[in-house]
């Protein structure tokens, strides 16, 4: 299953209050994701072809990384996020610890972000089937 990276360019000293914010983070009730790039349901898929599988964050003075492993389209995954009220919650909560800001009010501007946001994938190795 493939990884993504997430990069946030945060203020230092606030390790204490992100840990906050992700540990009462809201997860969805299912890791599948419904739907195609634009946030628009596709009921013509018998059964959803992408998932989000695990995800971690991780946190070192000025930088924060959030990774996704996932399977199917990262288009897909990013356009499923930026409409989760989880996922929009931890993003206002993070608006005063972030050193550069970012434009993640609207599903448009969350995946601009996001993809602004990757970290290119060097290796990935894995012992999984």
């Amino acid at each position: 299953m493939p990884f993504a990276a997430i990069q946030y360019d945060i203020k230092p000293g606030f390790e204490k209050e992100l840990a906050e914010i992700f540990g009462s983070f809201k997860r969805v009730g299912s890791s599948s994701v419904k739907g195609r790039p634009g946030g628009a349901p596709d009921a013509d898929a018998p059964t959803p072809t992408t998932r989000i599988l695990s995800t971690a964050v991780f946190l070192r003075e000025a930088t924060m990384v959030r990774f996704i492993e996932y399977e199917g389209d990262l288009q897909e995954v990013a356009w499923h996020m930026a409409t989760q009220p989880g996922v929009q919650e931890v993003e206002a909560k993070l608006k005063p610890y972030l050193s550069k800001p970012r434009d993640t009010g609207t599903p448009e501007g969350f995946v601009a972000t996001f993809n602004r946001s990757l970290l290119p994938c060097l290796t990935q190795i894995s012992v999984r089937g």
